[in-house]
């Protein structure tokens, strides 16, 4: 159960506007180290609707590194050749994918896989899905949309999801779960 967490905010409905990310290390289905950074968007303006969801202003990251500054020296090398686990991994991906094209970085070949998909086949009777709603289920206590929460209780239902499916290693859980591992590029 060796994996990356990860989930950004953003600043507007555009993917590359990303605002903040946040990765969780889980190593032998244990957290092992995490981060957390404010990002300055591309185009400096959030939406106050999506202040209001996630807390984030414009004064907040107007010093704040850009994705391209993060990248090769803070993310690449926490992320190495691990995997990525997100919830709803088409939106987070979508904006890693964003912001590398964006800045014009070249797109990695991270393989990546999805904890709501894996929480619906694991957990089919569940009313809802939704991070939130699964955290309360499981007694998780955690700030909903912040990133460095959102990854680390992603990273937690992947490891419940595990243990649910007697499943030792992220091979054998995938499996068991009939989820599929994507590629980035």
């Amino acid at each position: 159960m060796n994996f990356i967490a990860i989930d950004f905010e953003t600043a507007k409905y555009s993917r590359e506007s990303a605002c903040a990310i946040g990765l969780v290390k889980f190593r032998d289905g244990k957290t092992l180290d995490s981060f957390y950074s404010l990002i300055r968007p591309p185009i400096l303006y959030i939406r106050p609707d999506f202040t209001d969801i996630h807390g984030i202003t414009v004064d907040d990251v107007v010093d704040a590194p850009t994705f391209e500054d993060l990248w090769e020296t803070d993310l690449l090398p926490f992320i190495g050749d691990m995997p990525l686990a997100a919830h709803n991994a088409s939106f987070d991906m979508g904006i890693l994918k964003a912001v590398l094209e964006w800045y014009d970085l070249p797109v990695p070949r991270l393989h990546y896989f999805c904890t709501l998909m894996l929480s619906r086949n694991v957990w089919p009777r569940l009313k809802s899905h939704s991070l939130p709603n699964l955290g309360a289920h499981f007694g998780i206590v955690y700030e909903a949309h912040d990133a460095l929460d959102d990854a680390r209780t992603c990273g937690d239902i992947a490891c419940l999801a595990a243990q649910e499916t007697g499943s030792a290693t992220l091979k054998e859980l995938l499996h068991a779960a009939r989820v599929g591992m994507k590629s980035l590029a």
